[in-house]
């Protein structure tokens, strides 16, 4: 399976996802613009789109989440060990109230990985944050462990983006 992201206005994104309705669009609405979002396994009918691989995922997005997307540059020497990090998880986010789906997205023509989680609502992501759940799974974070002390697998810092999808019809009320 394949993720494809375009940018744009929120309407460009809207009528690009209106003209191709037959495949599996969601439009994230973050701070000043607006992302497409086309999972398949096929091709895709972006022009210019950011291209990544879903190697690991959970549960199927929806139209009306809150998606959180952790980019993480990642060295081309880093990849195996990042990759043998997060395909080899322990699952629990699963288990969380509020967790709809997870996607880890390998960069097809970038360094920059992506974590995308969606909740049905900020409150869900940050009660994950504050729960058990992301302290286990972050416990090595800052040990000579965690994958973050290792040399050369980050090529540089991590951010996160947010983004709210929106149903059409939702828009309207």
């Amino acid at each position: 399976m394949n993720i494809y992201l375009t940018s744009g206005t929120p309407e460009f994104m809207d009528s690009l996802k209106e003209k191709h309705a037959g495949e599996n669009m969601i439009v994230l609405h973050g701070e000043g613009n607006a992302v497409l979002l086309h999972e398949t396994s096929g091709k895709t009918v972006f022009q210019t789109p950011r291209k990544y691989e879903v190697i690991d995922s959970s549960g199927e997005l929806s139209e009306q989440g809150y998606f959180v997307f952790n980019n993480i540059p990642v060295t081309d020497e880093g990849r195996p060990i990042f990759e043998h990090r997060f395909t080899n998880r322990p699952r629990a986010i699963e288990d969380e109230p509020g967790f709809i789906a997870i996607r880890v997205m390998r960069p097809l023509d970038s360094d920059t990985y992506i974590i995308l989680t969606e909740w049905t609502g900020a409150g869900s992501f940050e009660a994950w944050q504050n729960s058990q759940a992301y302290s286990k799974a972050h416990e090595k974070r800052g040990t000579e462990e965690g994958i973050d002390k290792r040399p050369n697998i980050f090529s540089s810092s991590s951010y996160v983006t947010t983004y709210k999808a929106i149903k059409k019809a939702d828009e309207a009320l």
